[in-house]
């Protein structure tokens, strides 16, 4: 195995737009169930306004518009925007409205009340007690704020190849999950805990586990999706080869039967006022 370099130089602001590509492509997104759910639990009938916060690609975004008569999607990075856009066609999802912003300043966006506000792995990006706050000047008194993750740091079993994952990363970046201008850690207090403080202090949790087919291309191109993994990470183009082909043949020799089905956990709280 031959190693990498650590890149001191990266620009913090080209990470998640060097991402943007894996993003759209290889992010698992949610299960058909939930919009499901989401639909019953609110009586979504076309008439509804939904802020999707940090929207990424449109993995929330693209899937709800059907339910509803407009979904704000709104995100910081333009090329995640680019991307969503491009999806958002290729499925007729015409009544998204994708624009550029972040949870510090929704009050630019002029947006109109809310009947839900969604967000999936962008609540831990932001100042949580804040946003909230906010949210609460902007949703009606019947909606509610929906947060999806994958669960709490720890509470399921990683999948075989996560380990052979995180020494090739280890070997080329360093331990630290390298975001932004810093490195990514777990929040103290979980998301519920923050959201039971909160104006939407009623919190359901509801969960679903599913199976998602992957192969090696997919396992591969799934990590530069992550911030931590990008491609802006890197020094240069060869490096990321190196690392790439390190990545491919470690995974090959080691799960030769080339299948990745991962079983994805879904974690929805539904955070409502009292």
């Amino acid at each position: 195995m031959t190693g990498g370099l650590l890149n001191i130089h990266y620009d913090p602001a080209e990470l998640f737009a060097s991402t943007a590509p894996y993003y759209a492509r290889y992010r698992p997104g949610y299960p058909p169930e939930f919009f499901s759910y989401l639909a019953d639990r609110f009586a979504l009938n076309g008439a509804q306004t939904v802020l999707d916060l940090g929207c990424g690609t449109g993995q929330i975004a693209i899937p709800l518009a059907p339910h509803v008569a407009r979904v704000i999607a709104v995100d910081p990075e333009p090329s995640m925007l680019d991307e969503g856009r491009r999806l958002a066609a290729e499925h007729g999802a015409d009544t998204i409205d994708w624009r550029h912003g972040d949870s510090h300043h929704l009050h630019e966006l002029t947006l109109p009340t809310l009947d839900l506000a969604t967000m999936g792995a962008s609540f831990h990006w932001t100042d949580r007690d804040a946003l909230l706050a906010e949210l609460d000047t902007l949703i009606a008194a019947h909606g509610a704020v929906v947060v999806l993750s994958g669960g709490a740091p720890g509470e399921h079993t990683p999948a075989p190849w996560e380990e052979t994952i995180t020494d090739i990363r280890t070997r080329y970046l360093g331990p630290a999950r390298r975001a932004g201008s810093s490195t990514y850690t777990h929040p103290k207090e979980s998301h519920a805990e923050v959201l039971a403080r909160s104006p939407f202090s009623h919190v359901d949790t509801v969960t679903w586990t599913w199976h998602l087919p992957r192969d090696l291309d997919a396992i591969v191109g799934l990590q530069f999706s992550y911030s931590y993994f990008a491609p802006a990470q890197f020094d240069d183009e060869n490096i990321r080869a190196r690392f790439e082909h390190d990545l491919r043949t470690e995974l090959a020799t080691q799960f030769p039967h080339g299948d990745f089905t991962d079983i994805i956990h879904t974690e929805a709280l539904i955070a409502t006022r009292p």
